[in-house]
């Protein structure tokens, strides 16, 4: 049971604030930012391959390490990009991640892509069910 000094007005709870985990975007969803360094780098203990990166100067001056999503990319030094939050689980540091078909980053991949599309920024490609069997051309595309 509480005693009288605990209930009183002096002595109320504070309420720990809420975990951000993308701080420096500042609480907004995306920010713009350029590269300053592209690379690769390979990811942690059970997993093999080889992970693109691109370090990025946000318009808050901050830098940050995001991670290059999908096949290919054309992002160079000085390149625009808009960045998100969502953490890569198998490289360390890596807390944010690259909006694809904004700025100077490309959307164009090598594959045709049907699930996730919209976090790669890939359009929906109406096709009749014969179509659906064989694989689009560059032409259509």
């Amino acid at each position: 049971m509480t005693t009288y000094n605990q209930a009183s007005k002096k002595y109320t709870r504070i309420t720990k604030p809420n975990h951000i985990r993308a701080k420096k975007l500042d609480g907004c969803p995306q920010k713009k930012g350029t590269c300053t360094r592209v690379y690769i780098i390979k990811p942690k203990k059970p997993n093999s391959a080889q992970r693109k990166l691109a370090k990025v100067k946000l318009s808050n001056q901050k830098h940050v390490l995001a991670a290059i999503t999908g096949q290919k990319h054309n992002l160079q030094e000085f390149s625009s990009v808009l960045v998100r939050g969502g953490r890569s689980r198998d490289l360390p540091g890596v807390r944010y991640r690259l909006i694809r078909g904004c700025c100077d980053f490309n959307r164009e991949e090598s594959i045709l892509r049907m699930q996730k599309r919209s976090k790669h920024g890939i359009k929906i490609i109406k096709r009749s069910k014969k179509q659906r069997r064989t694989p689009i051309k560059e032409e259509e595309r």
